[in-house]
């Protein structure tokens, strides 16, 4: 058996093959019946002409409807429509498996995606649907291959953790307990580990325990965040990718997120090229000149100090209050990076207050060696810093955060052996498949999206 895309990229016309996939239409003509086909291999379809001399044409080829599942055997030809290059003249066409025409939910017309959330098993059958698997599927082993290409080593990181790295208090809590048994002043001390744990928001605390030792790390996987928002730019399983590089200040981890991106990119560029017109035709128009544009140029740098003075001079009237010390919005960041640079911009040195423990504290005491990107039509795409590597300040940042230093002791440890600056950031998985194709919904690009009072599958 052979893939579609292979049928179509390959065109061995005049040869005998067997191809398997589901019906998109069938279209009669006289004593003909024309068959699309689809296998999800690619976008486009294969046409397959059944002639009414096939054993089963009257009791089961006129009877076909969209959805059933066919196996094909016959002969690869060139094609007289306009449109495709080649198409199957069926020697044997099998039914696999039937569809209910009176409640199969995918016909051939445009479908809502607030539709297609209501059948997440089946919304994948769709073109845009079965585009983003695609795409996302592409990014996936692009990252892989990029890290392994500069030289970092993969490292899997809990899913269950008793350490929340952002300190947000939105973890979820796993227990064995029942409620009846969460009583006194601990708890959780009668639970399967002991203690309080709860599903990660983020790897990176255990990430930088390797990268430590071996260097150069990532790691990439699902996180949950158990944040009651019911947004188009939230959900509450999310994949994060995280790398942590040893020997490196802010400015290196700047050049690789960089260069990551624009890898990632030209990935998707060279890989997906029939989806990405799909995106740009009917999802979002220009979304390839964007990734071109992005791909060539270098990313514009801004301090966060600099980013607000843009904004208080703009004469755009912000929802939220534009001031040094408050966090950058959505609508900020997509300001700075659409009209002010018309770029990817990263800002740098935001004020301590509103980050996390671990970025490094810069010299005036005021700020942080923190960095953002941020792109068009996302806003922040990744955050990151430098750690921060000097014991005696990283214990009194986790003090005034109130974390317990006894229960970080392990993450104190690497700063008592053998410490040395470092540095890492966090790519959102999520927003960047949103950005290479223009999905404007964050539940639209993950398969099975988990958000309040939703989790299907």
């Amino acid at each position: 058996m052979i893939r579609i895309v292979d049928l179509l990229n390959q065109q061995p016309v005049g040869e005998t093959i067997e191809v398997c996939g589901w019906l998109r239409t069938r279209r009669d003509s006289g004593a003909l019946s024309f068959l699309e086909i689809n296998d999800g291999s690619c976008l486009a379809g294969l046409q397959v002409v059944a002639e009414e001399s096939l054993a089963n044409y009257a009791t089961e080829v006129s009877r076909l409807t969209t959805g059933c599942s066919l196996r094909i055997q016959g002969v690869l030809v060139a094609s007289p429509a306009k449109g495709q290059d080649v198409e199957v003249q069926a020697t044997t066409i099998t039914v696999i498996g039937w569809a209910d025409p009176e409640t199969y939910p995918l016909q051939k017309k445009r479908h809502s995606f607030e539709y297609l959330r209501s059948i997440s098993h089946l919304r994948s059958r769709t073109n845009a649907l079965g585009a983003v698997a695609r795409v996302r599927s592409t990014l996936s082993f692009a990252i892989h291959r990029f890290f392994h290409e500069q030289g970092f080593l993969q490292v899997h990181t809990p899913v269950i953790t008793t350490s929340d790295c952002e300190g947000a208090g939105e973890m979820f809590t796993v227990t064995s307990l029942e409620p009846a048994q969460m009583q006194g002043s601990a708890p959780f001390s009668g639970d399967f580990f002991g203690r309080r744990a709860g599903l990660t928001v983020s790897g990176q605390l255990q990430a930088e325990i390797f990268a430590l030792s071996h260097s150069r790390v990532y790691t990439f996987g699902p996180t949950f965040r158990a944040e009651n928002s019911n947004t188009s730019r939230h959900l509450a399983e999310f994949w994060m990718l995280e790398p942590e590089m040893a020997f490196c200040d802010l400015n290196g981890n700047m050049e690789m997120a960089e260069v990551m991106i624009k890898y990632l990119v030209k990935a998707v560029l060279a890989e997906c090229a029939e989806d990405l017109e799909l995106f740009d035709r009917f999802i979002a128009r220009g979304v390839h000149k964007k990734l071109t544009r992005l791909s060539d140029r270098p990313f514009v740098r801004l301090t966060y100090t600099e980013a607000i003075a843009e904004l208080e001079r703009s004469s755009r009237r912000f929802d939220f209050p534009v001031q040094w010390g408050l966090d950058l919005q959505a609508e900020h960041e997509r300001y700075l990076c659409e009209e002010v640079a018309q770029a990817p911009v990263i800002v740098t040195n935001y004020p301590k207050k509103i980050k996390p423990f671990y970025m490094r504290l810069d010299d005036d005491g005021h700020t942080v060696a923190a960095m953002d990107i941020l792109v068009a039509g996302i806003g922040e795409l990744v955050g990151g810093s430098q750690r921060e590597e000097r014991y005696d300040l990283l214990a009194q940042r986790m003090t005034e955060a109130g974390l317990d230093l006894d229960q970080y002791s392990w993450y104190l440890d690497l700063r008592r052996y053998g410490s040395v600056p470092h540095a890492g950031y966090g790519l959102g998985f999520e927003r960047l498949v949103q950005f290479v194709t223009g999905m404007s919904n964050i539940r639209d690009v993950i398969p099975f999206p988990r958000t309040p009072g939703s989790a299907p599958c």
